[in-house]
C-alpha cells in the first residue's frame, strides 16, 4: 500500500512550494514528520497537525482557497497512506513484513560529488550527509511538537522503556554518516554477524523500528478519562 507515482509527484510539488517559504520543509522532511504522526499513539486530524508541521508557511504559500484545498488534500493523502502502512492490525497480522515505504533521497558518493560540483554544498558538508537524515529529522521534530503524546517515560515501566529506547536507537542510527564512530558503535552493539549491515539494511531496520513503535504505543498510549454520565431521571 503505497502512494502512486502521480500522488508522489503532487506531494513533492506541494513540499517544494512550501520549502520556498520554509527551507526545512523538504519532501523527505515532511514525509518523516507525517510518518511519526502515523506511528504515534493516536490519530491526529490535519487541522491539528498542519499548523505544527509548517507554521504560517502554508497560508503564505497557498493564498488562493482552491489552491490551498488542493494542497491540503495532497498532504492528507500522503498522511493516509502512511497511516495504512502503519496500521496496527496489519502489522500484527504480518510482523515480519516491511510495510513502511519512506520517501528519502539516496546520498551515495556520486550524489555528494554532484552536489559539490553544482556548488549547493561544500565538500565537508557533503561528506556528513547520510541517506535518511532529513527524514529522521522530520520524524523526531513531530515527536517534539507532539511531546505530550510521545511521553514514553510517563507511561511505561523500565523494561518497556528499554525496548522503546532500543527502537529509537535504530532510527537515529541512519542519521550517522558512513564511518562515523557513533554508527560503528551502534553496529558493534546490535549486529554480531560479519560483514556488518549495509546502509540499506540500516534503513530497513529503522523502518521496522518505526513499525514496532506503532505497536509499542498500543500498550502504552494514554488512556482516555472515564466518562461519567449522570443517571437518567
Amino acid at each position: 500500500d503505497d502512494s502512486s507515482d502521480t500522488e508522489i509527484e503532487a506531494f513533492d510539488a506541494v513540499c517544494m512550494r512550501l520549502a520556498g517559504f520554509e527551507a526545512q520543509l523538504s519532501t523527505e522532511w515532511v514525509d518523516g514528520f507525517l510518518a511519526a504522526l502515523a506511528a504515534g499513539p493516536r490519530a491526529i486530524d490535519i487541522d491539528e497537525w498542519l499548523p505544527l508541521l509548517c507554521g504560517d508557511a502554508f497560508e503564505r504559500c497557498f493564498g488562493d482557497p482552491a489552491d490551498a484545498e488542493q494542497a491540503r488534500a495532497t498532504l492528507q493523502r500522503r498522511a493516509q497512506v502512511l497511516a495504512r502502512q502503519l496500521d496496527a492490525e496489519a502489522l500484527l497480522d504480518a510482523p515480519d513484513a516491511l510495510r513502511l515505504q519512506p520517501l528519502i533521497y539516496a546520498w551515495d558518493q556520486n550524489a555528494r560529488d554532484e552536489a559539490v560540483a553544482e556548488g549547493s554544498l561544500k565538500l565537508e558538508e557533503a561528506s556528513e550527509l547520510a541517506t535518511g537524515q532529513e527524514w529522521v529529522d522530520g520524524f523526531f521534530t513531530a515527536t517534539e511538537r507532539f511531546a505530550s503524546d510521545w511521553d514514553a517515560e510517563g507511561r511505561a515501566d523500565a523494561e518497556a522503556l528499554e525496548i522503546y529506547e532500543e527502537l529509537v536507537a535504530h532510527i537515529v542510527a541512519i542519521t550517522y554518516p558512513d564511518g562515523d564512530e557513533r554508527l560503528l558503535e551502534h553496529i558493534a552493539h546490535h549486529y554480531k554477524e560479519q560483514p556488518g549491515p549495509t546502509r540499506e539494511d540500516l534503513i530497513d531496520e529503522a523502518c521496522f523500528a518505526v513499525q514496532d513503535l506503532r505497536l509499542w504505543w498500543l500498550d502504552y498510549a494514554a488512556k482516555p478519562e472515564t466518562r461519567r454520565v449522570a443517571p437518567t431521571p
